[in-house]
């Protein structure tokens, strides 16, 4: 098990005083079979109210609304999760093969992960490359899910400041760079064509091995696997993300997981800077 603990920091300035701002973060820690709490703590500079709610995905989230005006604001969250191993290596899927398959195509089955497989304005491809990659029903789903994330990370080049949250497919297929999102976006529309429902993740990375996009919040992907259930896929650095990824939430695209939104009232220019910084100790 690793125990990791996480610092999230924002600052905000503002050249002209702000009459109403919300903000919603999302970036506490999911509790799931492979994360445990020790701690969370979260403060702003000018120590208005945290109310924390449950958005409509069923993950935590930080509201803050000051009452009072204001040219800058800072905010810092401390978390403390314990990450235990999960080994899927352990199970054998050549022993139904055919039977996945047969689930995947099922009514049943589009039914109901029918939110993981539907196409979004971040996850489209161009036509032409609908068939980009296109699974061998010779060999389990998860060994074409392991290929996919090689494919994606071969193709693509990790450069920062080329593209943004908005950043369509069309776009990275064409200048074949991006960032984390752009990834994972690509992997999700890929495995949805080929049947299989995948979420977009945002979390965090241990940041002592060198992996790519780990110096802010990250993304990878889920997908299901049938015998197995949801597994986490990183085609930015072609791992499974497994012990040193922290889960925060998943949903369709990055729209649903974006880490921080918000509505501020103010006139002139603002200035905005975010780190995050993960550290870790074997338990």
């Amino acid at each position: 098990m690793q125990e990791y603990s996480i610092t999230y920091k924002t600052e905000n300035h503002y050249e002209n005083n702000a009459d109403d701002a919300h903000w919603q973060f999302l970036i506490i820690p999911e509790e799931n079979e492979s994360q445990e709490f020790v701690e969370i703590k979260f403060s702003n500079s000018l120590n208005v109210l945290n109310q924390f709610s449950i958005n409509g995905y069923g993950f935590k989230t930080i509201r803050v609304n000051p009452k009072q005006k204001f040219n800058f604001i800072s905010f810092e969250g401390n978390f403390k999760v314990i990450k235990k191993e999960i080994n899927p290596f352990v199970s054998d899927f050549s022993q139904s093969i055919t039977s996945d398959y047969q689930l995947i195509k099922s009514h049943s089955f589009k039914i109901d992960y029918d939110l993981y497989l539907r196409e979004t304005s971040l996850t489209t491809l161009p036509r032409e490359n609908n068939k980009d990659y296109i699974f061998d029903e010779n060999i389990p789903i998860f060994d074409n899910l392991q290929n996919l994330n090689k494919w994606v990370f071969d193709i693509l080049t990790f450069k920062t400041n080329v593209t943004d949250v908005d950043t369509v497919l069309d776009e990275i297929i064409t200048s074949k760079t991006g960032v984390c999102q752009d990834y994972t976006h690509l992997f999700c529309a890929l495995s949805r064509i080929n049947g299989i429902a995948t979420r977009y993740v945002s979390g965090y990375i241990n940041q002592g091995n060198g992996y790519f996009g780990d110096s802010q919040m990250h993304a990878w992907a889920e997908a299901y696997v049938p015998n197995f259930g949801w597994l986490g896929f990183d085609p930015t650095n072609n791992l499974l993300a497994l012990t040193s990824h922290i889960k925060v939430c998943d949903g369709k695209d990055y729209n649903d997981c974006s880490p921080l939104k918000g509505i501020v009232y103010a006139l002139g220019e603002n200035k905005t800077s975010y780190t995050v910084q993960v550290s870790s100790q074997q338990q």
